[in-house]
C-alpha cells in the first residue's frame, strides 16, 4: 500500500516549492527590501534637509531687515535664496494702483490690498500691505489711503506666486486669486517692477487709520517625511518577516517529506 503522505505536505497539504520558485522568491523578497530600505533612507536625508530648511527660513525671517534686491540683483532672486528674507524699503506708494486679492486668512476671508511702492531709484515693487475684509470702505479702495509721501516698510520677501488651480485670476475683471507679480503688473501698466512681492510686517503702518493689518504671513513647509521613513523601513521589516514564515514554512514541508 502506498503512503499518500510522501506526497505532500503535513501541515497544508502542498509539497515544498521547487528550487526555481524558490529563487525567485528570494529574489523578489531582495529586489524589495532593498527598495524599501532605500526609500527610507532617502527620506532619512530629506527630513533632515526640510528641517535645515525650515531652521533657515525662521532664522531668515526674525533677521535684522536688509535692502530688498534692486533691478542689479533681481535676476538672481530664487526662492531658496531669498524667499521670506526679511527685507526694507524706502519710497512712495501709489495708492491708485492698488491689487485686491482674494485671501483666506485667520482673521477669515477678505482680501490683501496689494500697493506698488516706487523706490528711490524709479523701480516699483508690489507690496502686500496687509489683510482686509470685503467691506473695507468698498473692494476697490474708496477709503482714504494710507501715508502720504515717502515711506519705510519693513516685510518678508515673497516669489510671485503662480496661477490658481482651482481659481483662475480674471485680471479683466479685477478678480485676483493670486498675486502674480507680472500679471498684476501688466493689468495696472507698470514697468520696472521686481519679480518678487514683499509682505508688509504689521509694524510698517502701524499708527495709520484704517490701515490694512500686515504681520499676517503664515510660514508652513510641510514636512512629513518622518511618516514616509517609517512607513518604507517598517515595509521593509515586512519582507523581513514574511521571508522568515515562507522560509520555516519551506522547512517544515521538507522534514514533513523526509519523515513520510
Amino acid at each position: 500500500m502506498v503512503d499518500e503522505r510522501s506526497d505532500i505536505d503535513t501541515e497544508g497539504g502542498h509539497p515544498p516549492r521547487g528550487p526555481l520558485a524558490l529563487a525567485l522568491l528570494a529574489l523578489l523578497g531582495v529586489v524589495l527590501f532593498a527598495g524599501f530600505i532605500s526609500l527610507g533612507t532617502w527620506q532619512v536625508h530629506r527630513l533632515a534637509w526640510k528641517r535645515a530648511l525650515i531652521a533657515h527660513v525662521h532664522a531668515r525671517a526674525h533677521a535684522p531687515p536688509v535692502d530688498a534686491p534692486g533691478p542689479a540683483q533681481w535676476p538672481g532672486v530664487t526662492a531658496a535664496s531669498d524667499e521670506y528674507r526679511h527685507v526694507r524699503l524706502h519710497g512712495s506708494f501709489l495708492y491708485d494702483r492698488s491689487t485686491y486679492v482674494w485671501a483666506a486668512t485667520a482673521e477669515g476671508s477678505g482680501l490683501w490690498v496689494v500697493t506698488p511702492l516706487r523706490r528711490d531709484d524709479g523701480s516699483l515693487v508690489l507690496v502686500n500691505r496687509g489683510f482686509v475684509t470685503p467691506e473695507w470702505c468698498g473692494r476697490r479702495g474708496t477709503c482714504a489711503p494710507g501715508a502720504a509721501g515717502a515711506v519705510t516698510v519693513t516685510g518678508l520677501l515673497r516669489i510671485s506666486e503662480p496661477p490658481g488651480f482651482l481659481r483662475h485670476n480674471d485680471p479683466a475683471k479685477d478678480d485676483w486669486y493670486t498675486r502674480d507679480v507680472a500679471a498684476i503688473a501688466a493689468r495696472r501698466g507698470l514697468k520696472d517692477v521686481a519679480p518678487y512681492f514683499v509682505d508688509e510686517d504689521a509694524a510698517s503702518e502701524a499708527g495709520v487709520a484704517h490701515a490694512p493689518r500686515g504681520g499676517l504671513t503664515v510660514i508652513h513647509f510641510p514636512n512629513n517625511h518622518l511618516s514616509y521613513l517609517i512607513t518604507w523601513y517598517a515595509m521593509a521589516l515586512m519582507v523581513l518577516v514574511a521571508g522568515f514564515f515562507v522560509g520555516r514554512s519551506e522547512l517544515r514541508r521538507r522534514r514533513g517529506m523526509r519523515s513520510a
